[in-house]
């Protein structure tokens, strides 16, 4: 349970040598700093979309609350700025839990609830397929 009394996310095991799950582009982490810099610390989470090109939604962090039906996936450690934590529905997680994600930005508006919509700039996640090997030390296989 969080402070809340709510049933807090599942945090994802990560065995030594584990690759990350979520990653940042350097342009990611300069649109961090400033939205950082506007509302304080910043979460992500992603409920929607299947693929290369969805986008997660950025928040302050407490604008969000997650719980018993997420997954925390992950921390971007981003120089300057408190850890970005990542969270993602455990139902998406079935589809994206054998990819790396990358969190990037792109030219366009984000939706209307993410912190980076006014910026004319929207994340977008780009993924691959984790390696065997990485699969095998996630413990996927």
């Amino acid at each position: 349970m969080d402070t809340s009394g709510r049933p807090a996310a599942t945090e994802l095991a990560s065995p030594p040598g584990a690759p990350p799950r979520v990653v940042s582009t350097p342009v990611a982490d300069d649109l961090l700093r400033l939205l950082a810099a506007r509302h304080g610390p910043l979460m992500f989470h992603q409920s929607g979309g299947c693929c290369d090109g969805s986008s997660p939604m950025c928040y302050p962090v407490g604008m969000f609350r997650t719980g018993a039906s997420d997954v925390h996936l992950g921390t971007l450690t981003v120089a300057g700025i408190d850890a970005v934590a990542f969270f993602m529905s455990r139902s998406q997680f079935e589809y994206w839990k054998y990819t790396a994600l990358t969190v990037d930005v792109v030219d366009g508006r984000g939706s209307g609830f993410s912190v980076e919509a006014p910026e004319g700039k929207r994340f977008m996640i780009r993924s691959r397929m984790f390696t065997d090997e990485e699969s095998r030390t996630l413990g996927l296989v």
